[in-house]
């Protein structure tokens, strides 16, 4: 089966700063893959690159093994990958709904409002609310939701849990769980490790924009020494 993704010898810059350096690595169709690493490590320069969303980008980028890395991010994201960033880009001008329906289709098959509102009853009840009036837990649940509407099935999700209170990191969980079993595909960068730990079939580990350690979830407890060791877990 094709990968969904697969990235070989990425190297990438913002201006002459050079970001990544030779990241190599793979995620199969329907599979939740986690990118760990302190802060600078490179993790979010890898989503963006991806994306065609950094500056000089070089090596092989395959989305559903279609090469990428010399195409144009609109391209890109029509090939059926969606892009959370970090900082969530809601429109506070516009109410939740009106931000649910912003994004264009890129493919076949996107969630309809319906079964967004049933996974997310939050944003069902709070629908007519500005984008600033939601709280920080519902305004990364409409930025989640708002590539789910899309179609991309091969989904890039940047620190989704982060600052957010227990119940809602919970809730977020319960929804990867439910994308995984609906065939989605998902590369998660995040901090929180005890999210992460028991979402993730597989993880990898980056140091100074390379991948210094892979392993798969089985191996999760024989790798305490080494976590401890690069992430300070």
């Amino acid at each position: 089966m094709t990968k969904a993704l697969e990235i070989k010898h990425l190297q990438a810059w913002y201006g002459e700063s050079h970001i990544l350096h030779d990241v190599n690595f793979s995620v199969e169709q329907g599979e939740v893959v986690t990118l760990l690493g302190r802060n600078g490590a490179g993790r979010t320069t890898t989503l963006r690159a991806i994306l065609g969303l950094t500056g000089r980008r070089e090596g092989s980028v395959k989305i559903n093994g279609v090469e990428a890395i010399t195409m144009a991010t609109h391209r890109i994201a029509h090939l059926g990958i969606g892009y959370c960033p970090e900082e969530r880009a809601i429109f506070s001008s516009l109410s939740a709904e009106e931000n649910l329906m912003l994004p264009p289709t890129l493919k076949q098959g996107g969630m309809t409002v319906e079964q967004i509102y049933e996974m997310f009853p939050n944003l069902s009840e709070r629908r007519h609310s500005q984008g600033t009036r939601l709280s920080g837990g519902e305004q990364q649940m409409l930025a989640v939701a708002r590539i789910l509407r899309t179609g991309a099935k091969l989904l890039l999700l940047d620190e989704i849990s982060e600052g957010l209170a227990p119940v809602i990191v919970q809730a977020l969980a319960r929804m990867i769980l439910s994308l995984k079993s609906q065939g989605y595909t998902i590369v998660m960068v995040e901090q929180n490790f005890r999210f992460a730990a028991p979402l993730a079939d597989r993880f990898y580990v980056m140091e100074h924009g390379q991948i210094v350690e892979q392993f798969a979830a089985a191996e999760l407890s024989s790798k305490t020494a080494v976590l401890n060791e690069l992430l300070g877990v």
